[in-house]
């Protein structure tokens, strides 16, 4: 499955620049793919600073909001109730700022999320054949990972889950299978796309994240996790509920 394929599915490859939002694009990117799904045409593109900039984050799960990480999750509970807005309206400025409601004219809404079983492969995989594009989070502070140019990607042996990014399809290259991941890093690995090795259940490689505070735990949670998955891809895996679009469109 390549969601690449579907027309209006997935927009152009984005660039979130050295601020650390890339929970907000994966976000962003899978409210996208969701709404297009939903309404049967291209999504517009939407605003990727109006999550880092208005998006609480309380507990500090996964950082402590805006350019210093959160959540896709939190960023899909927030969109339940505030909308999601265009880019057009909210533009990307790679800072936090502070919250301006008066850019925020919803086009959208979602009802909730879905959050995956962490390390179910076949629930992934299912998934992301059947429903749509997902938000997932990866460790990505690895050589491997960081200089990647092309080709499926293996031996990543990194679990320190801190990087989201959008799961849009998987497949098979000579005999390899892999998972489809697009990456908010502009023209990287594969024009923005990388292909992460994909062993199937009860094979997929497992390791020890020892800091998941760089990924997605709350203040005070320092226990060790197990991912499995190349990179850890299996770690944490959502995606929105719900998504039309907002009866009144600004």
């Amino acid at each position: 499955k390549d969601w690449r394929d579907v027309d209006g599915v997935g927009s152009d490859v984005k660039d979130q620049g050295g601020c650390g939002s890339c929970w907000a694009f994966s976000a962003v990117e899978t409210l996208e793919s969701h709404l297009a799904i939903a309404t049967g045409q291209a999504s517009p593109l939407l605003s990727p600073q109006q999550i880092v900039s208005c998006s609480p984050n309380p507990q500090h799960c996964g950082g402590t909001g805006g350019c210093d990480g959160s959540t896709q999750p939190l960023a899909f509970d927030y969109t339940k109730t505030a909308g999601i807005t265009t880019e057009s309206n909210y533009p990307y400025r790679g800072t936090t700022g502070t919250c301006d409601t008066s850019k925020v004219k919803p086009v959208a809404f979602n009802d909730g999320y879905a959050q995956l079983t962490m390390n179910n492969y076949t629930e992934l995989v299912t998934a992301a054949g059947t429903k749509c594009p997902i938000a997932i989070s990866i460790a990505a502070g690895g050589f491997t990972f960081q200089f990647y140019g092309g080709g499926v990607l293996s031996n990543c042996n990194d679990y320190v889950m801190d990087h989201a990014v959008q799961l849009v399809g998987y497949g098979t290259d000579s005999g390899k299978d892999y998972w489809l991941v697009r990456n908010s890093w502009g023209n990287w690995g594969e024009s923005g796309y990388i292909r992460m090795q994909r062993y199937g259940e009860g094979s997929e490689p497992c390791g020890t994240d020892k800091r998941p505070q760089d990924g997605d735990a709350c203040d005070g949670d320092t226990d060790p996790r197990t991912y499995c998955g190349q990179c850890g891809i299996l770690s944490s895996s959502s995606y929105p509920t719900g998504m039309r679009a907002a009866s009144v469109q600004v």
